[in-house]
């Protein structure tokens, strides 16, 4: 079902392994928000340095238009499972808000923190990155 989501992905265990678990964790109705979509999908980060990294995505347009790309960095394969996880849900959140607010919490940050603890990713502790 995520397999679309999942290529950038083939090569960079365990960050494959933690994109699935979050997308499989979202409530179904935010899955079918990311999967009937067809402008939302996830890319890795190419950062190369010295050169710097590309990305090819769709231009801001009118309300609901533009790109729905969340951008994952390949270090998350390094952190914890915790961290990296609450990154991916934290982004998640913020594609699905398509970076507004959530209820009552109007900043974006704060938001897309709040949403991704209300589906189980809570921000860690310090130290536990």
């Amino acid at each position: 079902m995520f397999s679309a989501y999942l290529e950038a992905f083939s090569d960079c265990e365990p960050l494959r392994t933690r994109v699935l678990t979050v997308l499989t964790s979202l409530p179904e109705p935010v899955q079918r928000d990311f999967l009937d979509d067809p402008r939302f999908r996830v890319a890795m980060e190419n950062f190369v340095p010295g050169q710097g990294w590309t990305l090819w995505m769709a231009s801001p347009g009118p309300v609901g238009s533009g790109s729905r790309c969340v951008v994952l960095r390949p270090r998350l394969a390094d952190r914890s499972e915790a961290f990296a996880c609450y990154v991916i849900a934290h982004e998640f959140a913020h594609a699905y808000l398509r970076n507004g607010g959530w209820g009552e919490i109007t900043d974006a940050e704060d938001a897309a923190d709040a949403l991704a603890a209300s589906w189980g990713f809570v921000r860690p502790t310090a130290g536990t990155f």
